[in-house]
């Protein structure tokens, strides 16, 4: 049988947001109401309700799920363009190998830190120690998260997958970027400055229960090191999130 006779609702882009919608107003009819997922060529058929009741409690269930899709499915599509990608980054680790990624993420850094040491002697500047131990804390959590988040990939199942692989990877996608910022000022205006202006939109709009925002602000001052540390706290709920939606995109549409 053909996709397009499948799902019923002709091939493209139209059929496919069909079949996701379909799949995932099932799964949420289906978590009170028995056989209402996939149902339509089972031998049983979908369950129809059949008194005053039961048809009030299925149509107001079902209203809500609709309600419910406007947000989910835009989720699902954030979900599938991040699975593909961390496909792509799963099929360089499995050719690599957790020993070979990490040595690619040690070299990478490695090289970074000498050739910001050669250019800093060549020009005779003299490095503060703060920026010295900025550059080499964040190249050992870059390295290390590297090797945990292929690590975790591997050996780990979905939930470890989100909780870890995941947050770890963001960690070594978002510090590259924050420490070629710190050692190279012209890159402050477009790393640093933008993730103070982030910085204080989330204080401002996120933090701001019990008083926690400026708690944050007395405690801590944003400058040097405390960028790497900012985004190296924002890779966990982030890494969690597109963990979240990957997980909704597989019940919507399982991978092959």
């Amino acid at each position: 049988m053909s996709t397009r006779s499948r799902s019923g609702g002709g091939g493209g882009l139209v059929g496919a947001v069909r079949a996701d919608v379909r799949r995932l107003h099932g799964a949420w009819m289906e978590i009170v109401f028995p056989r209402q997922r996939g149902r339509g060529h089972s031998v049983m058929g979908k369950w129809e309700p059949e008194t005053l009741p039961q048809k009030i409690s299925y149509h107001s269930w079902s209203v809500l799920g609709v309600i419910g899709l406007l947000v989910l499915y835009p989720l699902t599509v954030i979900g599938l363009g991040t699975r593909y990608y961390a496909a792509k980054l799963d099929s360089t680790r499995t050719r690599l190998g957790i020993v070979g990624v990490t040595g690619i993420a040690l070299l990478g850094w490695g090289l970074l830190t000498v050739a910001w040491g050669a250019m800093s002697y060549m020009e005779q500047v003299e490095i503060p120690l703060d920026a010295v131990l900025a550059v080499a804390a964040a190249s050992g959590v870059a390295t290390v998260s590297t090797a945990l988040a292929a690590t975790c990939s591997k050996f780990g199942g979905r939930g470890t997958t989100v909780a870890l692989a995941y947050p770890f990877a963001m960690t070594a996608l978002f510090l590259p970027p924050v420490v070629a910022a710190l050692v190279t000022p012209s890159l402050h205006p477009y790393v640093l400055d933008p993730s103070y202006d982030l910085a204080v939109w989330v204080l401002d709009n996120v933090l701001f229960v019990g008083g926690l925002n400026d708690s944050l602000r007395s405690a801590f001052t944003l400058e040097g090191a405390a960028y790497a540390g900012m985004w190296f706290g924002l890779s966990f709920p982030v890494g969690w999130f597109l963990g979240s939606v990957v997980t909704l995109a597989n019940l919507v549409r399982p991978s092959e």
